[in-house]
């Protein structure tokens, strides 16, 4: 299942045929990246990287969604409010910038804030995941994990979830259950997979770590959570059955180094798995081009390329994993829409989560990149935004964030085999 690239035309088998309501005037167009910077061919994200040739052509991956241009057909009340609220603890002190807090162990590392705001956001980033993979936490095929790590588990809520779900099953099952009935007052949609895979595994101690201790205080007892750096030298006393990563992708200044690190801690035939947005966003047709969102795209892959970030790294993954040793890799791709613009009841309520969560995010990250990154003052910043916010929420603009699920498997025999003198691990991230 290590194969190369997919062959020209050949669609993912996530992929669906979609079904463009007609729009007189209006032409799909293809996007394609080409980044700021060097022409250094081995530089990642430069014009000549080989690895964006698989996103050139964005006509061989389909959304599912269909436009609606009855903007207000099936809304109902999907714009009620969604709050969540959990006892926080608070170990270290944080530090305050543009009026939001920051981690200050490892200061600057991550460029999201961590205050009750910013803990809402993720909580609420969870449930359009969810829904999204229609209730499950991971699409690894994993068996039986008695040891799991969640890398960047801001709330810990990804964490919680799973090991609520394979420590009791049956409390697990029964609140999922009660989802498809409360759909339309902001519950999530359970498939039969995700049933049985709530109920395959009797027992797991997982560990969820970050640079923020701003994980509730009252965990189930077999979850438990530690500040750390997975850019450091990992010291776990003991190997983990998977590894788990979501968002990740402007939090490291090597993949590869994370990679390697996973792959020497996994058990043999364990998982690790990522689940992180490409943000160079996409659209179904050419409502996107022009538009202030088209800009601030750009100069915020440009910022985190000048801080020293790939900031698409996830259409790496897969080929990262593969020469780490990782076998069995899987890429799959999927489509978050931007706002409410899609038709259908079930895709208007994942957009308008993505959308809240965009626009509860788009200031914080934009102050720390485009200041930082790009020299910007605050006050260009904020006028920025105002344009941005605009289209963000804009129906008439159908745009989607691509999202890759990466996810691959440690070998059950060492990679050796005779063949010494090659340790797999001297491939820096290129």
């Amino acid at each position: 299942m290590a194969s190369g690239e997919e062959p020209p035309g050949e669609k993912h088998p996530a992929d669906v045929q979609v079904e463009l309501e007609p729009e007189p005037g209006r032409e799909p167009v293809e996007q394609q990246y080409l980044p700021p910077g060097d022409d250094d061919p081995q530089r990642e994200g430069s014009p000549h990287d080989p690895e964006l040739s698989s996103l050139s052509n964005m006509s061989q991956f389909s959304t599912g969604f269909s436009v609606d241009s009855d903007t207000d057909s099936a809304m109902g009340d999907l714009s009620g409010s969604m709050s969540t609220t959990s006892v926080r603890s608070s170990i270290y002190e944080f530090v305050q910038e543009h009026g939001r807090t920051f981690h200050k162990y490892k200061q600057g590392r991550y460029w999201m804030p961590n205050d009750p705001i910013e803990q809402d956001r993720l909580d609420l980033q969870h449930a359009v995941f969810l829904m999204l993979l229609k209730g499950k936490l991971n699409l690894a095929p994993i068996e039986n994990p008695q040891s799991v790590l969640d890398i960047g588990t801001g709330t810990g809520i990804w964490a919680i979830e799973f090991g609520r779900k394979i420590r009791d099953p049956q409390s697990f099952l029964a609140s999922q259950l009660a989802w498809p009935a409360l759909l339309l007052s902001g519950q999530l949609l359970l498939t039969s997979a995700a049933l049985t895979l709530a109920t395959q595994n009797p027992s797991a101690d997982v560990l969820g770590t970050d640079l923020s201790p701003i994980q509730p205080e009252y965990v189930p007892a077999n979850c438990h959570f530690e500040v750390d750096d997975a850019e450091d030298e990992w010291v776990y006393s003991q190997p983990f059955d998977f590894i788990h990563l979501r968002l990740m992708f402007h939090t490291f200044k090597s993949h590869r180094r994370v990679i390697d690190s996973a792959l020497e801690h996994l058990s043999p035939g364990g998982w690790l798995e990522w689940q992180d947005y490409y943000c160079q966003l996409q659209c179904v047709d050419d409502t996107l081009a022009g538009t202030a969102l088209e800009r601030w795209v750009r100069l915020y892959i440009e910022g985190g390329g000048r801080l020293g970030r790939d900031m698409l790294a996830p259409r790496r993954y897969k080929r990262l994993m593969e020469d780490a040793g990782f076998v069995n890799v899987v890429e799959e791709r999927l489509a978050i829409p931007g706002n409410a613009w899609p038709r259908g009841r079930e895709q208007k309520l994942l957009g308008l989560w993505q959308m809240t969560n965009f626009l509860d995010g788009i200031h914080a990250v934009s102050m720390t990149i485009f200041t930082r990154g790009l020299g910007m003052t605050a006050e260009e910043v904020e006028l920025l935004l105002v344009d941005v916010r605009k289209d963000i929420k804009n129906l008439g603009v159908h745009f989607y964030f691509l999202t890759y699920f990466v996810y691959g498997q440690k070998p059950l025999q060492p990679k050796d085999d005779g063949n010494n003198g090659d340790d797999g691990n001297d491939g820096d991230e290129q």
